[in-house]
């Protein structure tokens, strides 16, 4: 291989002009994204009935972004460059705060609010997923982050996303797993979300157990639920979200025996969709 000449070889000077250069062009084009974003909100003429947040179109998005890098700049820079402007022009287009549950973990649960919806989303902080729920209900469009996995003491949180009123489990975060990535907490996103935002990938329901009995639970394992049918059990079985994830299999329960009551939280996934590889 032949190699360039020293006068072919470009200096300190016209990389960093180049550069520079590059860095205007990425400037410009968020300005320009932003002029769009502005001409969206007056098309739109407020008509939002619940958050701005599209889950399925930003899982979308990243899983494109996924699939198209490339090169030295590391995936997870290039993901939390993307989230903080999808979610900070979401901001911008309707204003709404996120509200966490920290019970999980400080740190984990901050990490995952700030990797995915920047630092200009004001963030909230609360000790439960009941107090995140009932903020979120009590709001227009805010988000809610709570765990995606079994927390002891945290109750059947989710019963309080039974009613058609109330919010719904619109999404899962990360959108796009790996082992080692930088906000992998699993957690769930509640919202007052739009109708067009409930994209049904994957259904979550609440089921409820009342009538514990020796009979109803002999021969099962001690932390399983009775289930329809069994002697002396009764279910009812409500729909409390959905979520556009990419997601295993997962499932959240809690029970009262003393109360003779059981709750637990399962999902349904919706038709079978070819796995995609994050990497």
């Amino acid at each position: 291989m032949v190699k360039p000449s020293r006068s072919q070889t470009p200096s300190l000077a016209d990389l960093r002009r180049e550069i520079d250069r590059i860095d205007e062009a990425m400037h410009g084009l968020l300005m320009e994204r932003g002029e769009i974003i502005d001409r969206l909100i007056a098309a739109k003429q407020t008509q939002e009935t619940g958050s701005a947040f599209r889950p399925a179109r930003e899982a979308e998005m990243m899983r494109r972004l996924v699939d198209r890098h490339k090169g030295i700049l590391p995936l997870d820079t290039a993901e939390s460059i993307w989230r903080v402007i999808i979610s900070t022009f979401t901001y911008v287009q309707a204003p709404f705060s996120v509200h966490a549950d920290l019970s999980a973990g400080d740190a984990a649960m901050r990490d995952s609010a700030r990797f995915h919806f920047g630092f200009t989303v004001p963030f909230v902080p609360h000790m439960g997923a009941a107090s995140v729920v009932a903020a979120v209900s009590d709001s227009k469009g805010d988000l809610g982050l709570v765990p995606a996995f079994s927390m002891a003491g945290a109750g059947a949180w989710w019963s309080a996303l039974e009613f058609d009123t109330a919010p719904k489990i619109i999404a899962r975060l990360p959108f796009v797993e790996r082992a080692d990535h930088p906000a992998g907490v699993p957690v769930f996103v509640v919202s007052r979300a739009a109708a067009d935002a409930m994209v049904k990938e994957v259904r979550v329901w609440s089921v409820r157990v009342a009538g514990w009995s020796k009979a109803a639970t002999h021969h099962r394992r001690r932390d399983r639920p009775a289930r329809r049918g069994d002697r002396g059990a009764r279910s009812r079985l409500r729909w409390c979200g959905a979520a556009h994830i990419g997601a295993a299999r997962w499932q959240h329960r809690s029970s009262d025996r003393h109360a003779g009551q059981g709750r637990r939280l399962r999902a349904r996934h919706g038709p079978r969709r070819k796995p995609r590889n994050p990497l």
